[in-house]
């Protein structure tokens, strides 16, 4: 007899990407709503829009719980925000922010339908890509009009097809032994690194200004040297093919110091760009033709990963760190 869906029990996979999903989906719920509060009438109307799609998701996960009998996850709630505080960023950075979060959910997402089986929960996650594309899609186009989303460079359309002839393309030299330019490949990832970081960065300089843990607030400095880092340390290869890297002169961090955020949510919120960070950068590695990116790209991977990894600590040292569906301990059966 054919189980429906809903009859088929879930995979260890598909509980892993539902209670990843809820931790971001309510982290952005509370990100969201600071931001709303103070939005103007046209950005605010793209905010609602997510607003009310993260709203229907997490109530979709939540049903998916109860019937499988699942705990359902704490992730991120009122307590984790503060109303009727001044804003902690200016012109423009909610939709900047929405601009680098639909990113992260596109790639998340995209990749849970792969490791999904059920069809509810595949379907789930097919539509939540759906979305986060359709959003970015949106937000790009507005912070274009808007004037302060820098495009990647343009470029001569290529007459004809060549094939690498030499091992120096590799090694990032032209024929003549002259550092070659950077191919549209490798631009393409520095740009979006780049972009990704500066919006990062002002970020982390908001959440550091309002961090009442001390340790948090040094972490979160950390983080925003970091950014800088890659932002300068990829900027130079832009920069040495005579090509400006991005940047922008709208979404800063405001005056404020009065924490919207919970730095429980806050320490989270870094933890995920954090990882998004190292998948980008590994991608960067992994698909440059010139050996210095990616040896560049391997130092900066290094220091992401020590980063993320003192950000765990400081999670675990204060209870923030929600622990994910654990499988069964088979080994006691054997005790």
């Amino acid at each position: 007899m054919h189980m429906t869906s809903r009859e088929v029990p879930i995979t260890s996979s598909e509980l892993a990407n539902l209670w990843m999903t809820y931790q971001e989906k309510t982290m952005l719920l509370r990100i969201l709503e600071h931001f709303i509060e103070h939005a103007d009438v046209e950005a605010k109307q793209l905010l609602q829009m997510h607003y009310d799609s993260t709203i229907k998701a997490v109530d979709l996960i939540t049903e998916i719980f109860k019937e499988e009998g699942a705990a359902i996850p704490i992730g991120f709630t009122a307590n984790d925000l503060n109303k009727g505080v001044p804003k902690l960023f200016d012109f423009l950075y909610d939709i900047m922010y929405l601009h680098m979060m639909t990113k992260v959910e596109m790639s998340l997402f995209s990749l849970f339908c792969g490791i999904s089986y059920r069809e509810d929960i595949n379907n789930l996650f097919i539509n939540l890509t759906a979305e986060s594309q359709a959003m970015n899609n949106q937000v790009t186009q507005y912070l274009l009009k808007k004037g302060v989303l820098v495009r990647p460079p343009f470029v001569s359309m290529p007459k004809e097809v060549h094939f690498v002839q030499e091992n120096q393309y590799r090694n990032g030299f032209g024929l003549f032994g002259e550092k070659r330019s950077l191919n549209t490949i490798e631009v393409s990832l520095i740009h979006h690194a780049i972009e990704t970081n500066l919006a990062g960065m002002q970020l982390m300089i908001g959440f550091a200004q309002v961090a009442e843990n001390k340790a948090v607030q040094e972490y979160l400095v950390k983080g925003m040297k970091l950014s800088k880092k890659i932002e300068v340390d990829l900027g130079e290869f832009l920069r040495h093919s005579y090509i400006e890297p991005p940047a922008t002169h709208a979404g800063k961090a405001t005056a404020s110091k009065v924490a919207p955020f919970s730095d429980k949510l806050m320490m989270y919120n870094t933890s995920l760009l954090t990882s998004f960070g190292l998948g980008t950068n590994a991608l960067g590695g992994a698909f440059s033709l010139r050996n210095d990116l990616p040896t560049k790209m391997s130092l900066l991977a290094k220091d992401i990963y020590t980063f993320a990894q003192e950000g765990g600590k400081i999670m675990i040292k204060n209870g923030w760190m929600e622990e994910p569906p654990q499988m069964e301990d088979r080994n006691k059966l054997t005790k």
